[in-house]
C-alpha cells in the first residue's frame, strides 16, 4: 500500500514538472525578433501605409488613360412650353370682302384653344442621359509629374516600413540583452549568497570554538542578509525585464519565458577597437537620408504640378446622349440619341494664385533640402559618437576582465586565510563584496559592447 502511494506521488510530481517545463517558452534572439515583427502595431500600420501608396500609384497611372463615365438625370417641370403665344391667336378672322356688313368672323373658344395646344411642348417630365469619354492630350506635364510623385511616395512608404522594422528589431535586441544581463547578475547574487552562507556556517563554528567573536558572527549575518536582499532584487528585476520583453514580442506578460542565452555560464564577448567607417557609405545606407531624399523629390514634383497650372490643357472628348422627349424627328415622347466628338481647350488666366502656389511648392522643396543637409550632419556626429562609445566599452571590458581575475584571486586567498585563521572576517567579506562588484562590472561591460555594436550598426544603416 505504501509503495503504491509513493508511486502515485512520484507520478504526480513528474507530471507537474513536465507541465512546468512545457509552460516555459524557450526563445532565441531570432524568435523574439520574429514575434515582435508579427505583433508590432506600428509595423502593421506601416504595412497598411505601404499598401495605400501602392494603390495611389495605380490610381495615378490611370490618369494617362481615357476616363469613361455615364451621366443621367430626371427633371420635373411645373409648366410646358408653348411655341404660340395666346395673345398671338386672334379672337376673330377679318373677311377680305364684307358680307352683309359683317367684316370679320369670330373664332370659337374651342378652336382657339386647339390652336394654342398645337404649339404646346410637353416638358413636364424630362429624361436625359449619356456616356462621356475624355482623353487628356496635353496637361502641361502634370500627369507625368503626378505619376513620378506617387512612385516616390510608394518608395518612401516602403522605406519608412524598413525603418520601423529596424527600430522594432533594435528594441527587441536591447530588451533581450537586458534580460541576459539581469539573469547573469542573478546568478552572481546566488553565488554570493552561497558564499555568505558558507561563511556564516564557518563563523558559527569558529565562535563555538572560541576563535571568533559574536561581533564577527553578527557582521557576517548582516552581510548574508544584504546578499539575500541583492538576490531578491535581481529576481524581481529579471521578472520585470522578461515582462517587458514579452510585451514587445506580443506575448502575455504572465507567460513564462526562458531565453536561449540566459543559461550561458559566460558571455564570450571580444574587445576590439572600432575604426571610423566610410561616412559616405553610411549616409547612403541610412533610411532617414533615403526618406528625406525621396521627400525632396516629391516636393520637386509638386513644383512641376504647380507649374503646369500656368499651361493650357487640351483633351479629346466623345459623347453619346439620350433625351426623352427628343426633337430629332419632330417632337416625340420617347428616347432619342446622338453622338458627338470634339476637343476641349482650357487656358488658365489665374496667374496670381498659380504663382503663389508655385512659390509655396519651391519653399517646401528648399525646407526638405535643408532638413536633408541637417540630417546628414547629425548622422555623421552620431556615427562618430557610436564608434567612440564602442571603443570606450572595449576599454571598459578589458579593465573589467583584469579586475575580475584579481578579485577571483583575492577571494581565493581570503577564503584560505580565513579558514586558517590568519585573515579577519571583515577582510573576507570585503573580498566577497569586491568579487561581486568585479563580476557585475564585467557583465555590464560585455552587454554594453553588444548594445554599442547594435547602435553602431544602426548608425551605419546596416540591417540587424
Amino acid at each position: 500500500m505504501i509503495k503504491k502511494s509513493c508511486g502515485i506521488i512520484l507520478s504526480l510530481f513528474f507530471t507537474l514538472q513536465a507541465n512546468n517545463i512545457a509552460a516555459q517558452q524557450l526563445l532565441s534572439l531570432e524568435q523574439c525578433r520574429q514575434l515582435a515583427i508579427e505583433n508590432n502595431k506600428a509595423l502593421k500600420i506601416a504595412s497598411e501605409q505601404e499598401k495605400i501608396a501602392y494603390y495611389n500609384k495605380k490610381e495615378a497611372l490611370s490618369k494617362f488613360f481615357p476616363e469613361l463615365q455615364f451621366i443621367g438625370g430626371y427633371l420635373h417641370n411645373q409648366k410646358n412650353l408653348h411655341l404660340i403665344s395666346s395673345s398671338a391667336i386672334p379672337s376673330a378672322i377679318p373677311l377680305p370682302v364684307p358680307i352683309e356688313g359683317i367684316t370679320s368672323l369670330p373664332i370659337p373658344p374651342n378652336i382657339k384653344d386647339g390652336i394654342y395646344k398645337i404649339g404646346e411642348v410637353d416638358i413636364k417630365n424630362v429624361w436625359a442621359g449619356g456616356f462621356n469619354l475624355t482623353q487628356p492630350i496635353f496637361t502641361g506635364g502634370k500627369i507625368v509629374a503626378y505619376n513620378d510623385l506617387r512612385s516616390y511616395a510608394q518608395e518612401l512608404a516602403k522605406n519608412m516600413k524598413e525603418s520601423q522594422m529596424t527600430d522594432v528589431i533594435i528594441e527587441v535586441d536591447n530588451a533581450y540583452w537586458q534580460v541576459i544581463s539581469v539573469a547573469n547578475k542573478k546568478k552572481l547574487a546566488e553565488s554570493y549568497v552561497q558564499l555568505m552562507q558558507k561563511m556564516d556556517s564557518d563563523i558559527s563554528i569558529m565562535e563555538q570554538e572560541g576563535v571568533a567573536t559574536k561581533a564577527d558572527r553578527l557582521s557576517v549575518n548582516v552581510k548574508l542578509n544584504e546578499a539575500e536582499m541583492t538576490l531578491t532584487k535581481a529576481e524581481n528585476g529579471l521578472s520585470l525585464a522578461k515582462m517587458f520583453l514579452s510585451q514587445i514580442c506580443g506575448l502575455e506578460i504572465s507567460d513564462a519565458i526562458t531565453l536561449q542565452d540566459e543559461n550561458l555560464d559566460n558571455l564570450t564577448i571580444s574587445s576590439e577597437a572600432g575604426a571610423l567607417p566610410d561616412i559616405n557609405e553610411a549616409l547612403a545606407n541610412r533610411t532617414e537620408v533615403k526618406s528625406l531624399e525621396l521627400a525632396t523629390k516629391i516636393y520637386g514634383k509638386q513644383e512641376k504640378i504647380a507649374l503646369a497650372d500656368f499651361m493650357p490643357n487640351l483633351a479629346f472628348t466623345a459623347n453619346y446622349l439620350w433625351t426623352n422627349p427628343n426633337m430629332f424627328d419632330g417632337y416625340e415622347k420617347k428616347f432619342g440619341g446622338m453622338w458627338n466628338v470634339g476637343l476641349v481647350l482650357k487656358i488658365p488666366l489665374n496667374f496670381y494664385s498659380s504663382s503663389a502656389k508655385l512659390n509655396a511648392a519651391k519653399a517646401e522643396t528648399r525646407i526638405k533640402q535643408f532638413e536633408l543637409d541637417e540630417a546628414k550632419e547629425k548622422i555623421t556626429l552620431q556615427i562618430n559618437q557610436s564608434v567612440y562609445k564602442l571603443n570606450e566599452a572595449n576599454k571598459k571590458l578589458i579593465s573589467a576582465q583584469k579586475n575580475t581575475e584579481k578579485a577571483d584571486e583575492n577571494l581565493r586567498y581570503a577564503n584560505v586565510g580565513f579558514e586558517e585563521g590568519v585573515i579577519a572576517a571583515s577582510d573576507v567579506m570585503a573580498a566577497h563584496t569586491a568579487w561581486l562588484s568585479a563580476h557585475s562590472d564585467k557583465i555590464e561591460a560585455q552587454i554594453d559592447i553588444i548594445l554599442c555594436k547594435i547602435y553602431l550598426n544602426k548608425a551605419l544603416g546596416r540591417k540587424p
